[in-house]
C-alpha cells in the first residue's frame, strides 16, 4: 500500500483545523520554557500578548512598597519571569521552607531503597536530650516528615506549636498532627545518617548544580540550634528569591528540567499531596484557614482549594518566605523578606499579593471562596 500523501493546500488546511481545535489560552509544550544560567524574562511590552496586564502589576508594586515589607518577589508563568520586584538575588534565611527542601531531597534516597519511611526511631536508635519515652521511639521517618511523630520534646530552635502539644505519650505515634520543629530537625538527622550525606551537600547536588541556580553558596549555609535542649540542630538554608524560584518550577514540572529527569514525579507528587486534611489540623485554630499538611509542605485544602487554588501547595516560614505552587494556572511564586532588616511580611499582606498577582493574569478571585 502506498503511504497517504497530502498535497500543500490539504496539508495546510489540515493544520489549521487542527490549530482551530485547540482551545484559546490552551497551553502547548511550546509554551513551557525553561531557565539556563538565567531566567527568560517578559518584557513590559509584551506582557498583553502573554495574558498579563502592565497595569495591575504596577498595581501590585504599589502594594508592595505601601504596604508590605518584602525584599524579594519572583512570579513565574510557564517557565518565564512576568515579574519581579527587590532584590532577587540576594542571599537570606528561608525558615521553614528549609523542611519542603528537605521533603524534596529525600526521594531518591527513599526510592533507592537506603532510607525507608518506614523505620522507626527505635530501630534506628534515635534518642535524645532526657531520653525519648517508650511510645515515641515507636514514630516512624514518614511520621517525621508528616509531623504526626507524637514527640512532643522540645526542638532546639523555636517557631512551632509546642505550646500547643498534648501531654507527652498521650498520642500513637501517625495519629495526630502538630507542627512540632522535633520532628522535622529530627528528620534532618535521621536524613544524614541514613545517607551519609550532609543536607547541603545535597542541596547542592540535588538541586543547585542541576537547577543553575545563580547565587548558591554552599559556604554560608550553616546550622544553628540550642543543642544542650536537643541533640538536632536546625538545618537553616540561604538561597535567594530567584533560585527559590527554580526550586518551585521543578516542582510545577514534576520534577523534569528541560527534557532531563531531576526527581522522580511520583515522590514530588506524594511529599505536595494531602496527609493531614484541614479539618485534622492541629491546633484547632489552624482548621479555620487553607492549609492541609503533606510531607514537609502545607496544601490548600477544603472549601477554598478549588478554581485556581486547585491542587496549590506552599513551602512557608516564618518573617515572609513563601515558595508557592499554583499547577491550575501554571503559577510559580517565589517570596523573601529578610529578617537582618528587622521585617515581617504577614499572611493578610501574602493573600493580598495573591490576589492582586491573579487579577494581573485575568482570573478573577472574587468568583472563588478565597476570604
Amino acid at each position: 500500500m502506498r503511504p497517504v500523501r497530502f498535497a500543500p493546500v490539504r496539508a495546510l488546511l489540515l493544520l489549521l483545523i487542527l490549530v482551530a481545535c485547540v482551545p484559546a489560552g490552551a497551553q502547548t509544550e511550546t509554551d513551557v520554557v525553561f531557565p539556563g544560567t538565567e531566567w527568560d524574562e517578559v518584557s513590559r511590552g509584551d506582557l498583553a500578548g502573554y495574558g498579563w496586564s502592565d497595569d495591575a502589576l504596577q498595581r501590585t508594586s504599589a502594594f508592595i512598597r505601601d504596604s508590605a515589607n518584602t525584599t524579594g518577589l519572583v512570579v513565574v508563568d510557564r517557565g518565564r519571569v512576568v515579574f519581579d520586584y527587590g532584590d532577587v538575588s540576594e542571599l537570606s534565611y528561608l525558615a521553614s521552607v528549609r523542611k519542603s527542601i528537605l521533603a524534596m531531597l529525600y526521594g531518591s534516597w527513599v526510592e533507592n531503597g537506603v532510607v525507608d519511611l518506614d523505620a522507626t526511631l527505635d530501630e534506628l536508635g534515635v534518642d535524645d536530650e532526657g531520653g525519648l519515652l517508650d511510645i515515641e521511639r515507636q514514630a516512624t521517618v514518614r511520621d517525621l516528615i508528616t509531623a504526626r511523630s507524637g514527640v512532643y520534646h522540645a526542638a532546639s530552635n523555636g517557631g512551632d506549636d509546642l505550646a500547643n502539644a498534648p501531654e507527652r505519650g498521650s498520642k500513637q505515634p501517625g495519629s495526630y498532627m502538630l507542627y512540632n520543629n522535633w520532628d522535622f530537625n529530627a528528620a534532618g538527622a535521621v536524613f544524614e545518617q541514613l545517607t551519609g550525606r550532609d543536607i547541603y551537600d545535597e542541596v547542592q547536588s540535588q538541586l543547585a548544580t542541576p537547577l543553575q541556580f545563580e547565587d548558591w553558596d554552599r559556604a554560608v549555609q550553616r546550622k544553628s540550634g540550642n543543642l544542650e535542649i536537643s541533640r538536632n540542630p536546625a538545618y537553616h538554608m540561604w538561597i535567594s528569591t530567584r533560585d527559590m524560584a527554580r526550586i518551585g518550577y521543578l516542582m510545577l514540572r514534576g520534577g523534569e528540567w528541560d527534557g532531563r529527569r531531576v526527581m522522580s514525579e511520583g515522590w514530588l507528587e506524594t511529599i505536595s499531596s494531602v496527609v493531614t486534611p484541614l479539618e485534622e489540623m492541629n491546633p484547632v485554630s489552624r482548621r479555620d484557614g487553607y492549609f492541609g499538611y503533606g510531607y514537609m509542605w502545607w496544601v490548600w485544602d477544603g472549601p477554598r482549594a478549588v478554581g485556581p487554588f486547585e491542587g496549590v501547595y506552599t513551602g512557608r516560614g516564618a518573617i515572609g518566605q513563601w515558595i508557592t505552587v499554583l499547577p491550575a494556572v501554571d503559577l510559580v511564586i517565589a517570596h523573601k523578606t529578610n529578617s537582618v532588616y528587622g521585617r515581617t511580611t504577614s499572611w493578610a499582606s501574602w493573600q493580598r499579593m495573591l490576589e492582586l498577582l491573579l487579577d494581573a493574569k485575568g482570573i478573577d478571585v472574587e468568583a472563588w471562596p478565597w476570604s
